[in-house]
């Protein structure tokens, strides 16, 4: 059923379908960063090799880029009810064959069904959440879902690692059937159907142009790494097919009568604006999440259920920050809340910044929860205010839109991040190493011995090559310091929602 009615419907069920939906969100969410921590049990189970491995992450990586643009014109075509119980029973089936996945071509095939149905799901519930609650509950409404896309990625690593340590690698995508079953059963009984008033056809070429350039461009930034880059000449046909395609794509968005992207979407300076800001926040909250793991485990020697635990803060952090911000939206200036947000953002990594190997637990925790709170108070107003321009027969395609280009920034924040880790350890060692010769007086004065053994040179070799990783990883949170205090000035340039009342059925900008 469609039409006004089902709007009516769908705000007596508000409370019962907002569980549903986000519980697909929690359930997708979860899925970005929860396998990480237990990559190298899986790769025991399936006897991969650890360039192998890493297809897990990228196939599912790689399908769900490429499937989110589609959300729109499916939700149009289909209808959201039916692409969102499609979604979530896809996604719930394809993690239980994750699971009792045998060898490693099955996990990466799984793993790339998991992308392919789940694409779909935050960038529809997303849009769902808009749909069903009025303009003066918007803010209230991001904040709720802002929730559950922002604290599945945090609390990810350490129910991975309590999952992995204490009953196996397999749980970490077992854990997603009930929830599955509850959110489809919840879509199911309580979301009505809605479909788009005009039948669009299908851009065939744009949307053939765009994922091969998105697939290419995340095939770029996850083999990067270990191909050497631009070294190569499989990172430079990754990057020839991605420019090829984007030029494609970019023409036919301007000559076709139909293209696969409203036009009306790229038309919005204000939704344009908050994407590319959106691209910097993905680089900002998930390069953090993508560092500090392994930096808690590698050089400070901290258990996988430990880190697990120490990142908690994090979690904790955001969820207090959208719990205030549901609080303050309409009373509080959006902008207000979205530049304190990039402010406490900027004083934890300038905490992070001041990382060594000597520190207690406590600047780690203290800067993971302001993380968490920063994010908390960007996410929700963020996520508000870039819809407040776009027209409701839009949402879904501008949904899967924001969320594409957020993905973006994360893919390449965080290879952009581990490439210049890599090369940094190589740079400060070196630099180090120049000052550990023999003929250097401060090491016959404190260490006369250190140049006798070749067990005392490895050991050396061993702690410069430690403070040289951390001098690595100090670099990359300097650097996402810098571009947090960059982005603050497209704040200026954003048009915030002005509601008057929860019954209004418009949104005032300014």
């Amino acid at each position: 059923m469609t039409g006004a009615g089902n709007g009516r419907g769908d705000a007596a069920n508000r409370v019962a379908i907002t569980i549903a939906v986000m519980l697909a969100t929690i359930m997708n969410s979860l899925d970005t960063t929860i396998a990480n921590v237990a990559l190298p049990h899986i790769q025991g189970s399936v006897s991969a090799s650890a360039d192998q491995i890493t297809w897990v992450l990228t196939s599912y990586i790689v399908a769900a880029t490429i499937m989110t643009p589609l959300t729109g014109f499916l939700s149009d075509r289909l209808g959201r009810k039916q692409v969102f119980m499609v979604s979530i029973a896809g996604f719930t089936v394809a993690s239980m064959l994750c699971g009792i996945a045998g060898s490693l071509v099955e996990i990466v095939l799984f793993r790339l069904l998991q992308g392919l149905f789940g694409a779909a799901l935050i960038p529809l519930s997303q849009a769902v959440l808009l749909d069903i609650n009025p303009p003066a509950k918007h803010g209230q409404a991001m904040a709720v879902w802002g929730a559950g896309a922002v604290l599945g990625p945090i609390l990810g690593p350490a129910l991975g690692g309590w999952l992995t340590d204490n009953l196996d690698w397999r749980w970490v995508f077992f854990i997603n059937l009930p929830i599955g079953i509850l959110a489809f059963g919840g879509v199911f009984l309580f979301l009505s159907e809605k479909k788009g008033a005009e039948k669009r056809p299908f851009d065939i070429l744009g949307f053939a142009s765009l994922a091969l350039a998105i697939g290419a461009f995340q095939l770029m930034l996850d083999r990067g790494p270990g191909e050497d880059w631009f070294a190569s000449a499989e990172i430079w046909t990754y990057l020839v097919v991605t420019v090829v395609a984007l030029w494609i794509f970019g023409v036919q968005m301007a000559t076709a009568a139909k293209p696969f992207v409203a036009r009306a979407l790229l038309a919005d300076a204000n939704f344009v604006t908050c994407c590319v800001f959106g691209f910097f926040i993905g680089i900002l909250l998930y390069s953090t999440l993508a560092l500090l793991p392994p930096m808690m485990q590698t050089l400070l020697g901290y258990p996988v259920a430990f880190t697990g635990l120490v990142s908690m803060p994090r979690g904790i952090g955001s969820f207090i920050a959208m719990f205030a911000v549901g609080q303050l939206i309409g009373r509080v200036n959006i902008k207000f809340i979205l530049l304190a947000g990039l402010a406490i953002s900027a004083v934890s990594l300038w905490q992070m910044a001041m990382f060594n190997l000597d520190m207690d637990t406590g600047l780690i925790i203290v800067s993971g929860f302001l993380s968490g709170v920063g994010t908390g108070l960007i996410f929700v107003p963020l996520s508000t205010i870039a819809f407040a321009t776009v027209q409701a027969q839009h949402r879904a395609e501008g949904a899967g839109l924001f969320t594409l280009i957020r993905n973006i920034g994360s893919a390449a924040g965080i290879s952009i991040m581990q490439a210049r880790y890599v090369s940094g350890i190589e740079v400060h060692h070196a630099v180090l190493v120049e000052h550990a010769r023999p003929d250097n007086p401060l090491f016959h004065a404190y260490a006369p011995s250190v140049f006798q053994t070749p067990a005392a040179i490895a050991g050396l070799n061993g702690m410069i090559t430690r403070q040289a990783s951390m001098l690595s990883y100090l670099d990359d949170f300097r650097l996402m310091l810098g571009i947090t205090i960059l982005c603050a000035p497209l704040i200026l340039l954003m048009r915030t929602p002005k509601t008057k009342t929860e019954t209004d059925h418009h949104v005032a900008v300014d």
